[in-house]
């Protein structure tokens, strides 16, 4: 909402204001996962603040590149869906690399979601797995019924979601995906940035999936309360 902020001076004038607007919101934050590797952190959230209709409830996920001096950059991905009932384009803050590989089920799940394969899309999570779209609150769905449904209807503009795959940081428990948007089944969309955590369940298949990033995906059968997500 802010834009690219670089250098210490802008950063810290970037933390006064975010902080002013946020405790004129009345805000609270809860702890949802992290996961930490030698070099990158991702941490998610749920952001509370008083909007112009009541309480908004706000997924965020941060993405914080580490270096031997500090952090170094800092990525925030959240949808402004819950926040202004409209979806906002993000360009993408990564370029795409194509020596990033997920490990197991989470490959699996994104070979199967770019193919746009139901049935493999499905087999790569455990029967009663969550995804939580980026609005979060109702955008959730848990249940191999209920992920048909969802599944069937991203699938609904003839073929799958491929993904740009720009990092993939992963503590063996979860794993991140930062990733570009750049096709919806049919349809070529303008280039979107977006990071989903998967989480392993006991079997080693997903038990949890959680979305961050804006888009409005062109369903086949629209439904104008879908908040959208890529996954």
């Amino acid at each position: 909402m802010h834009g690219r902020i670089k250098g210490e001076a802008a950063f810290r004038r970037y933390v006064a204001r975010a902080s002013d607007e946020l405790r004129q919101a009345n805000y609270t934050v809860s702890a949802v996962d992290l996961i930490v590797t030698p070099t990158r952190t991702v941490e998610e959230v749920i952001l509370s603040t008083d909007g112009p209709k009541g309480r908004v409830d706000l997924p965020i996920a941060i993405v914080t590149d580490r270096g031997p001096g500090g952090l170094v950059e800092i990525r925030m991905y959240f949808s402004t869906w819950p926040i202004t009932g409209e979806h906002a384009i993000r360009p993408p803050l990564l370029q795409h690399d194509p020596n990033v590989h997920e490990k197991g089920a989470v490959g699996d799940y994104q070979r199967a979601l770019a193919a746009g394969d139901l049935a493999a899309t499905l087999a790569a999570f455990e029967p009663q797995a969550t995804v939580r779209e980026p609005a979060g609150g109702e955008y959730t769905h848990t249940g191999t019924a209920e992920l048909t449904e969802l599944y069937t209807l991203f699938f609904s503009n003839g073929g799958g979601i491929p993904l740009e795959h720009c990092t993939v940081p992963d503590d063996g428990r979860a794993c991140a995906l930062e990733y570009n948007v750049t096709q919806w089944g049919r349809a070529a969309m303008p280039p979107e940035a977006g990071v989903a955590v998967y989480v392993r369940g006991a079997s080693g298949k997903l038990i949890a999936a959680r979305i961050y990033d804006d888009s409005n995906p062109p369903l086949h059968r629209p439904d104008p309360s879908f908040a959208g997500c890529v996954l």
